[in-house]
């Protein structure tokens, strides 16, 4: 099947919850695991088919935020997702009930118990019209930033399209592309202080009506972290500030001397050389074609792999306007495809869809065996470990990309895996704040980024850019409007896939066959048990 050839048809509510009770009554009435297996997996295949026409409709609004067809759509998902979800939690929590847990942990795992345990205590029927309503705010921030529209270079540009003059050697084109890129932030503050002010009090007010004392404890259930909590986390992001936040600065500084400046500020932050940084060779087909020759020398499976997602259109890469901001790869599982979204730039960001956002597709596409539909994908902490590892394991390909540029990509590249790890923190530690601190006003949240943005990041100057002295960066940082609690996911794999680059240098087959093996276990294990398996240092430890 090609994506282009798939067709998408809305689900019907209440046939849907008819085949759910229908099967939740067999499984109740069950005398025999063989029989309840049986209606787990009947009940799976309407399961699946929900999940594949979601994502489909929400990838075809992400291709085109203003088709009429798919703004209807994403408006049914939004309203309809918490009831569909509603019959998952009916699911889990007869399955939580009956007497046959040792024989659903002998044949789903203790992983898929453990995520059972946690989507009952992330839901309750009281919160739907809560969550329906936090749906439409996320699909309201997604549809203000792709809204953009900034007349730079004699051209309509997008934020994405922003990227590349803000990387300009031209010190007033660059200056001027990043006054314009701030000025959208800055005209709209009002707007996404709005969006996320209405966001944070939903979502406390979930959290009070499910009987926890903020949205911290609940988000941490609805991430589905079954071997950590907020005080481990704390704790990490302190581990990360003394062991990488002096190796931070001495990358930024290292970067200032290269291009000749006394320090770094952010009208030159993302100069790497002064006589240019690595950028790809050639457009689009010219990248894709070095993939493929990258991917057939990598490995068997990663050749197979991706011909697969070439053979079947399973990307869309080029910016447009009305296109959502944005990368990201999903899953279609009732046809066991992934699918890789993204906005190609002309920068370095377009090599890392073509690792970055690979390497979920690839973990998908090696555990496209697994059935039950929670287990395909892990759960994000895990899974970003593959795709960030990706973006090390392809480092002996990079120069059919960048040609004579590489050593100035791996630079740039293993430089930004440093660098972001306080950014990280800084993100998930603003969040603990804003949601054990509901009540802050607009004005207070920003102080409260600026505090802890010194605290993280106290190297970034934004000059005069007035807004972002005032604390309004992370607007642009979506997972803080629709994935709180996700982002120090990012530095819990980060620090994983550093760990692999280390043991590349030093055998790159048995790193690779560790990396294979916990692609091929898709989200079967829990975050610990899934590094142990990849044998990973725990970075807890």
């Amino acid at each position: 099947m090609n994506f282009k050839d798939i067709v998408y048809e809305r689900c019907d509510y209440d046939s849907i919850k008819g085949i759910y009770e229908k099967a939740l009554a067999d499984i109740r009435s069950s005398e025999k695991f063989e029989d309840l297996k049986a209606s787990i997996e009947g009940l799976n295949k309407t399961r699946v088919h929900l999940q594949t026409m979601k994502e489909l409709a929400s990838i075809k609004y992400s291709i085109n935020t203003k088709d009429d067809f798919y703004m209807a759509e994403n408006e049914y998902w939004d309203e309809y997702g918490p009831l569909y979800q509603d019959l998952d939690y009916n699911l889990y929590q007869t399955l939580l009930k009956i007497d046959y847990k040792d024989q659903i942990i002998g044949e789903y795992g203790q992983q898929f118990y453990g995520l059972m345990e946690c989507n009952v205590k992330s839901f309750s029927k009281e919160i739907i019209g809560l969550l329906q309503e936090e749906n439409k705010l996320m699909s309201e921030y997604t549809a203000l930033l792709a809204s953009a529209k900034i007349d730079f270079d004699g051209r309509i540009c997008n934020l994405s399209d922003m990227n590349l003059y803000m990387e300009s050697l031209d010190d007033k084109v660059r200056e001027e592309a990043i006054r314009a890129h701030t000025h959208f932030f800055e005209e709209n503050e009002a707007r996404f202080d709005q969006i996320f002010d209405r966001l944070v009090k939903i979502r406390h007010q979930m959290a009070l009506k499910m009987g926890y004392k903020s949205f911290v404890d609940l988000g941490y259930y609805r991430m589905q972290r079954t071997d950590y909590n907020r005080d481990m986390v704390a704790n990490l992001r302190e581990n990360v500030l003394v062991k990488y936040g002096k190796k931070a600065q001495d990358l930024y500084d290292d970067q200032a001397k290269r291009i000749g400046r006394d320090k770094i500020d952010y009208f030159c932050e993302k100069i790497e050389f002064l006589d240019g940084n690595a950028e790809p060779q050639g457009g689009s087909e010219e990248i894709f074609e070095a993939g493929r020759s990258m991917y057939s020398s990598l490995s068997e499976e990663t050749k197979e792999f991706f011909e697969f997602l070439l053979s079947r259109g399973l990307f869309d890469v080029e910016a447009r306007e009305n296109k959502a901001m944005g990368g990201y790869c999903t899953v279609l599982p009732e046809y066991r495809m992934p699918f890789i979204f993204a906005n190609f730039n002309g920068t370095v960001d377009d090599i890392d869809v073509l690792t970055h956002e690979a390497g979920h597709a690839f973990q998908m596409y090696m555990s496209r065996h697994i059935n039950m539909p929670e287990l395909i994908f892990p759960t994000l902490d895990s899974c970003e470990i593959h795709s960030m590892s990706m973006e090390f394991f392809t480092y002996p390909w990079m120069d059919l990309f960048f040609g004579q540029d590489v050593e100035k990509y791996k630079t740039y590249h293993y430089g930004a895996a440093i660098k972001f790890l306080p950014y990280g923190c800084l993100v998930d530690h603003f969040q603990h704040e804003i949601y054990e601190n509901p009540d802050m006003t607009p004005e207070q949240r920003k102080e409260t980024w600026s505090r802890l943005e010194k605290n993280y990041l106290p190297y970034r100057d934004y000059g005069d850019l007035e807004i972002l002295n005032r604390g309004g960066y992370w607007y642009r940082q979506g997972h803080i409007f629709k994935d709180p609690f996700y982002y120090i996911d990012y530095v819990l794999a980060q620090i994983c896939a550093l760990n692999f680059y280390e043991k590349m240098q030093e055998d790159f087959d048995i790193a690779w066959n560790d990396y294979l093996k916990i692609c091929k276990l898709g989200g079967k294990y829990s975050f610990f048990d899934l590094v142990k398996a990849g044998n990973l240092p725990n970075p807890f430890n």
